[in-house]
């Protein structure tokens, strides 16, 4: 790339801050920010970024990681669990949208095999989207949320056939290609995912554990860069697609229990490259083609929505029981996706199809900007479709609301729910005691509702809510945010309700013990000081030291305020993969679905199959079981919960649904 094509990626860059920068204030997606920065310098607008060869490479660039992202989230154990719904729900789902989408499309006068990939790229839907909105909703685990789960993993399955497909047809000679051409990529491409499931079962396993075990983290980054690349140029060698080999890659990390740390050290070139891939998809719409076909992407729009709600409303009716629940899952795969964007970017490359895949793409652009919107109310829409009227208003669930009972009790507020407050809630529980928490994370707070916690959304520095928790009742208040300014917020606006109430925070360090004492906190406890407190005491012990002077010699530092620790000197770097390598255990539900591998099962049963982990609780028709035993059998429909470092919660998932 010369001086030409950095000055090509400087102007991106520069209209991407300041567009999505706006695009935050609005509250909007982002996406659409990137999308609007591609339509406005690109060549069917201002023409300021021409289609060159680097605009090209970043758009193969981001499809990479784009599919390898989505490769990372593919759940084979949940799949295998699954099966019946997956296979059977899925397979009728992309089979008949393809088959009539594809009908359609060869009417318009497409060739069969760019009719076949029109048809997948509509049948496809969008993963991110679909499990976000539906995990924000808490719905999730519902029926339709569950059904929803398993069409989007038969089509990140069946997704490899229609990429190795849309290969084949791409290199034909201006869209001259044999039909054999067609059926050697599509086996190739099934070959390769038998490859590269079988690799991540046996071979990444112990590459990234030797590699792990170095600590390092740019080797660790520049092993799994070497992974997605690698497997990306490896299909390209072969025939098929860069895209295809990514995909195949995410797949491969996600069967390793290195998952979670892959996810993190990608993060940053995810983000950014999903960012690029976007604006080049933003150049291939036309917006003259968006002004004068407007009514058509309009039809097209509603046409898309209205075919895949159908389709899968029918096919879903057998597997949800009525037809409220399966237009719910309809509604909510009714958009496209992703995937569809992948393939309909390689026929706009070859200029394939052209005059079909252009407005489809406008059409696909514009549904998953609405997608979130659908989905946030596809119960009111499902409801207006069958006439029904909405049900009278149920009691909230107990575990929704603050339990007016216990604010009203003895207990203690924990202010945070992360590993640290989820530590102080287990030996409060033992020891008899009750106890509120507040969080602002969504995902954590349904997931400890799941486990019966009673544990609230919101903030805790605010006063109406520290009132509904009940601090006039409160015996103590702790506050385990690692962050002092979120600390002195709250430390402030309890002492402004309450001023006898004692306040223990939690720090990271000492930097800012002075402050939180003068706003008012009872005891601060500095994580790092603290810790070299014990390490204090365990090396006096073992100079034979008698006890009584060791005790008095920590109960003298910390009268003094950690003072004789705090005269340190501080080191210039941070070590960023030790600290994520630090004490990282939390909680985690994972919902048995039928055919899951441990129902039926006992808990010793799935210990047995090496799932090291702690079982905190069973939940049952809304009844929680504490610190189940080993005999206790799971039935279909449990929320078990357990507790651990993320790659045993992933390994004991996997046993739980695949055994």
């Amino acid at each position: 790339m010369g001086p030409e094509g950095l000055g090509t990626v400087l102007m991106l860059l520069a209209a991407v801050v300041a567009v999505v920068a706006a695009m935050r204030r609005l509250d909007l997606p982002p996406i659409l920010g990137y999308l609007a920065v591609g339509m406005a310098l690109g060549p069917h607008a201002l023409g300021l970024v021409a289609d060159s060869a680097t605009t090209t490479f970043l758009a193969e660039l981001g499809v990479v990681f784009l599919l390898f992202t989505l490769g990372l989230e593919f759940s084979l154990p949940r799949m295998l669990a699954m099966r019946g719904e997956v296979f059977g729900l899925g397979s009728l789902q992309v089979g008949v949208t393809t088959l009539f989408a594809g009908a359609v499309a060869v009417a318009m006068g497409a060739p069969p095999a760019v009719a076949f990939v029109v048809g997948g790229a509509i049948a496809m839907s969008s993963t991110a989207i679909v499990v976000q909105q539906l995990t924000e909703q808490a719905e999730i685990n519902r029926t339709h949320g569950r059904l929803s789960l398993s069409v989007l993993l038969f089509q990140d399955l069946v997704f490899v056939a229609f990429l190795a497909v849309a290969t084949a047809v791409v290199r034909g000679d201006g869209g001259r290609y044999e039909p054999v051409d067609v059926a050697l990529a599509l086996v190739k491409g099934l070959a390769a995912l038998g490859i590269v499931l079988a690799a991540g079962r046996w071979l990444m396993r112990p590459l990234f554990f030797e590699i792990a075990r170095a600590r390092s983290l740019e080797l660790f980054t520049l092993a799994v860069l070497l992974v997605a690349l690698a497997a990306a140029w490896a299909t390209h060698a072969v025939g098929l697609s860069l895209a295809l080999g990514a995909f195949l890659a995410g797949m491969l990390l996600a069967e390793t229990e290195y998952r979670h740390q892959v996810e993190s050290v990608i993060r940053p070139f995810r983000d950014v490259l999903l960012g690029l891939f976007f604006i080049t998809i933003g150049m291939l719409l036309d917006l003259q083609l968006l002004g004068r076909d407007f009514w058509l992407i309009s039809a097209l729009v509603v046409g898309l929505f209205v075919l895949k709600t159908a389709v899968v409303a029918i096919v879903a009716r057998r597997f949800s029981g009525d037809w409220f629940k399966s237009l719910r899952t309809g509604l909510a795969l009714s958009a496209g996706g992703e995937f569809g964007f992948a393939l309909l970017a390689l026929l706009i490359k070859s200029r394939t199809g052209a005059e079909i895949v252009q407005p489809l793409l406008a059409a696909i652009t514009v549904s998953m900007v609405l997608s979130p919107f659908v989905i946030r109310h596809n119960k009111k829409i499902a409801r207006w479709i069958l006439r029904e009227r909405k049900p009278a208003q149920a009691a909230p669930a107990r575990d929704a609301v603050v339990d007016e009972a216990l604010a009203k009790r003895e207990h203690v507020i924990l202010c945070g729910y992360g590993r640290v407050g989820q530590n102080i809630a287990r030996v409060l529980e033992r020891q008899g005691h009750e106890f509120i928490a507040m969080d602002l994370d969504p995902f954590r707070i349904r997931t400890a509702r799941a486990a019966g916690d009673p544990v609230v959304f919101g903030d805790a520095a605010d006063e109406q809510l520290l009132q509904s928790v009940g601090l006039d009742a409160a015996s103590v208040v702790v506050v385990t945010f690692a962050d002092p300014a979120t600390s002195i917020g709250i430390v402030r606006a309890v002492r402004r309700l309450r001023a006898d109430v004692p306040i223990l925070v939690r720090t990271a360090d000492d930097s800012r013990l002075e402050e939180l004492t003068r706003v008012g906190a009872t005891e601060v406890v500095p994580e790092t000081l603290e810790a070299s407190l014990m390490l204090v005491s365990h090396v006096l012990l073992f100079l034979h030291t008698p006890m009584s002077r060791v005790v008095k010699t920590v109960g003298d530092i910390r009268a003094e305020r950690y003072g004789t620790l705090r005269t340190v000197f501080r080191r210039g770097d941070a070590s960023l993969f030790d600290e994520r390598h630090a004490l990282r255990e939390e909680l985690k539900t994972v919902t048995l679905p039928p055919g899951a591998w441990s129902v039926g099962r006992s808990l010793a049963d799935v210990r047995a199959r090496g799932a090291e982990v702690s079982f905190t609780a069973v939940r049952r028709e809304g009844i929680v079981g504490r610190d189940p035993g080993p005999e206790t059998v799971l039935r279909e429909g449990d929320v078990v919960v357990v507790y651990g470092t993320p790659e045993a919660l992933e390994h004991a998932e996997a046993v739980l649904l695949a055994g």
